[in-house]
């Protein structure tokens, strides 16, 4: 029986994920659920760190993690986030990053004519190198002459197998997008990568575009984007705005994916959401559409598209959070998605 650790954080975290959690109980997938909720802002600030060897134990033993948000206003070092975030990442490996990006309803889209395109995409972000990779400092701090420097660490091995996962993921063709124009050194790594993978792949198409091309045409050409493909940075910026084309944050599900060993970690974008946190009217449709994504990555097919469908369903009948315009709470919201369960 699979099982999986459940981290429902800070802020919304855990309202959307007491809605994801109906919703695996009316399921009735047979997962076993093992919850951490003791892994959040306050026990760092007891503590010094809010996740511990017993903790990474106790994911270890599991299929997967179903994370709610982790932040919070009043914990400012970058120790906290990156202690359960890029920790859980690294330890696992979790170099894939999976972004789908489908609109739901016409109405959703900030675009003109939605009704005339579609947009149902995903963005594969290679998550444990580039700019991200923490390799950098600061020179002269505070004085008139600091220097700053960020390293973006590219590597054949990574580049490699995240194009090679990319690929995996198509059904018609893989966009790289990159700025090896200007970026020349890892500009050069990715592109050599990218020619040696794409031989490897002949039944499907390619194309390649520049980081600023590829914004542009994704607000003016979305229908055209199967599989995008590219570095942490460039695709932590191309997925939120592929998320903003399809209704916003409130709808992005993610996972964090290890191919070879199957682990995932399966998060909303929506992050934790201060400022309406306790409120009750959280949107929980991205949370709910990542349990789809991990369902679904466990092989639970039919649950995954259940939930799929009752969100779709919750949607079309305008039965939503404020957010995206409408006026039920969290659980008024989860309510709907469990009738048309």
């Amino acid at each position: 029986m699979d099982s999986i650790t459940v981290i429902p954080g800070d802020g919304i975290g855990p309202e959307v994920i007491e809605c994801a959690l109906e919703v695996l109980d009316v399921l009735d997938t047979g997962l076993f659920v093992d919850v951490l909720d003791h892994v959040d802002a306050d026990r760092y600030r007891r503590e010094g760190q809010a996740m511990n060897e017993a903790d990474l134990s106790r994911i270890r033993a599991s299929s997967a993690v179903l994370l709610g948000a982790i932040g919070r206003p009043d914990v400012e070092e970058t120790d906290y986030v990156r202690g359960v975030l890029l920790r859980l990442r690294h330890t696992f490996d979790l170099y894939a990053n999976y972004r789908p990006v489908r609109l739901l309803h016409d109405r959703l889209s900030p675009l003109r004519n939605p009704a005339s395109r579609t947009l149902d995409c995903v963005i594969v972000r290679e998550n444990t190198e580039g700019l991200y990779s923490g390799i950098g400092g600061n020179l002269r701090v505070s004085s008139p002459q600091e220097v700053a420097i960020d390293a973006d660490v590219n590597t054949w091995h990574g580049v490699s197998r995240i194009l090679d996962f990319a690929f995996s993921t198509a059904r018609r063709e893989v966009c790289l997008v990159d700025k090896a124009n200007a970026v020349r050194a890892g500009g050069r790594l990715w592109q050599e990568c990218w020619q040696d993978t794409a031989s490897r792949h002949p039944g499907t198409a390619t194309r390649h575009l520049y980081i600023d091309a590829a914004a542009m045409k994704l607000v003016t050409e979305p229908e055209r984007f199967d599989v995008i493909v590219a570095s942490n940075s460039y695709g932590d910026i191309l997925s939120d705005l592929a998320a903003a084309l399809a209704g916003g944050i409130g709808l992005a599900p993610s996972a964090s994916l290890n191919p070879g060993t199957g682990f995932g970690l399966f998060e909303p974008v929506h992050g934790s959401a201060p400022d309406i946190a306790g409120k009750g009217i959280a949107n929980p449709f991205a949370c709910l559409l990542t349990t789809a994504l991990l369902l679904r990555h466990l092989g639970h097919d039919a649950e995954a598209a259940a939930i799929d469908a009752a969100v779709a369903e919750s949607i079309a009948a305008g039965r939503v959070t404020p957010d995206l315009g409408g006026s039920l709470s969290t659980r008024q919201v989860t309510r709907a998605v469990l009738a048309s369960l």
